[in-house]
């Protein structure tokens, strides 16, 4: 019956911490409000407040063990917080690549652009679909582009250790299509030639990306004419005219993809609809925002994935520290805790008290750890697979949803480790604990 009663504790206590992380703030705030009343009015929350303050007035005195909860949990959330400011990181540089208004059009079936060819005759009927903008020449503003996976040295490598990058072949309408990429060095490749604009996440990654500097490409030697930036995944690309780029690579008149600038958002169903419901075509149409959004659900789901279960078994230990912690302090302040009750305090006080001081101390480390990722990580700038082409170049972010995060994981851990130090607290014999101490 004791062994049931505690698998049930055991799992009420899993249930609410599951319950805890998911909620969103405003429900969490709901929650804070209620028990700061709980506090404020009623005659058991006076009490716990009274038992708080005599527990934290003796916090000097236990300064050492207490620090041990602070410090533990400090370093559960700045790691926690480091991974998820990477996945998010990642995530906002791929997003940002994308709009509403603008469409990218692949092969049927084509998960990213390099596995996904469209012939001439497509490319022809994707300019002329409904929805599509055009420029005072009356030209639809599409930019037919292909991409292909090239090696370049790493910067900073071994000799030999080379690294992947997208190597995109366009047109003049690229830059039409794509109004933030802005040349920060040099100039724009010329049409015609074997020459390369890298973009400035590239340059950071891979040796030799300077202007006027020769790189070997696809077997060929090529000329570095330009650096661009635009703040978003084409940072860590090398751009070139098609042209050259399907010669060099043999790929004919085909393309992997075609960009294309609507007129504005709303025009996107009727240009899917259009492009879906023509028989000469097989392809995949989406909104660039939510191409790129895709692309990077993979990479992200996992970085989280990694950074919750490094969390979760720094967390264990953060957990033992605070429970050993607080046992010992229960221990300490027995004969106190038991003249409380003695002269009427009920037990549901001194377990909030016990709990409250704890969580109190969490909160204080996740502020610490919080604090500490936000030093060191965030616009952080780091490199990593992106669709399984190139290296994407980009920065952690330490948004507030993250920093909040990290300090949900501090509450909970501050729970668990004042839960059961509070209970023995509450239950332990008045009698017991005067005669012990």
């Amino acid at each position: 019956m004791k062994f049931l009663k505690g698998l049930l504790w055991f799992l009420v206590t899993l249930v609410g911490i599951a319950v805890w992380l998911a909620a969103p703030w405003f429900v969490l705030a709901v929650l804070a409000a209620g028990f700061l009343l709980w506090l404020l009015l009623t005659r058991r929350g006076q009490q716990a407040g009274s038992v708080t303050q005599v527990g934290l007035s003796t916090l000097r005195q236990r300064i050492g063990a207490s620090s041990v909860i602070v410090i533990g949990i400090a370093g559960v959330v700045a790691v926690l917080v480091a991974m998820l400011a990477m996945a998010e990181g990642y995530r906002a540089t791929l997003r940002a690549s994308g709009n509403e208004s603008s469409a990218i059009v692949l092969r049927g079936a084509s998960a990213a652009e390099v596995m996904s060819t469209l012939d001439h005759e497509s490319i022809n009927v994707i300019g002329q679909a409904p929805g599509v903008a055009r420029d005072a020449q009356n030209r639809p503003l599409v930019s037919p582009e292909l991409v292909v996976a090239a090696n370049l040295p790493l910067k900073g490598g071994k000799p030999g250790e080379d690294g992947s990058v997208q190597l995109r072949g366009i047109g003049d309408a690229a830059w039409t299509v794509r109004p933030n990429v802005k040349v920060v060095a040099g100039r724009k490749f010329a049409s015609g030639r074997r020459e390369v604009m890298a973009g400035t996440g590239a340059q950071r990654q891979f040796a030799g990306l300077e202007p006027g500097k020769q790189i070997k490409l696809g077997a060929q030697t090529w000329t570095v004419a330009g650096i661009f930036h635009s703040g978003d995944a084409m940072d860590s690309e090398l751009w070139a005219d098609a042209e050259v780029v399907a010669t060099t690579y043999r790929r004919g008149s085909t393309r992997t993809s075609v960009t294309a600038q609507l007129t504005d958002a709303k025009a996107f169903k009727g240009f899917q609809s259009a492009l879906k419901g023509d028989p000469r075509l097989d392809v995949d149409v989406k909104t660039t925002l939510a191409y790129f959004s895709k692309q990077s659900e993979g990479m992200t789901t996992v970085i989280r994935i990694i950074g919750i279960i490094v969390g979760a078994i720094m967390a264990i230990g953060a957990v033992f520290g605070a429970l050993n912690t607080m046992f010992a302090t229960v221990a300490t302040r027995a004969r106190e805790i038991a003249t409380l009750r003695a002269i009427g305090f009920r037990g549901i006080p001194v377990v909030v008290a016990v709990m409250l001081e704890t969580m109190l101390l969490a909160l204080l480390g996740g502020l610490i750890g919080g604090l500490i990722a936000w030093l060191v990580f965030n616009g952080f700038t780091a490199s990593t697979i992106a669709g399984g082409v190139g290296q994407l170049t980009f920065s952690f972010d330490v948004s507030p949803s993250v920093l909040w995060t990290g300090i949900k994981w501090a509450l909970a851990i501050g729970f668990v480790g004042g839960l059961f130090p509070a209970l023995r607290a509450a239950q332990q014999p008045v009698t017991d604990a005067l005669r012990g101490a």
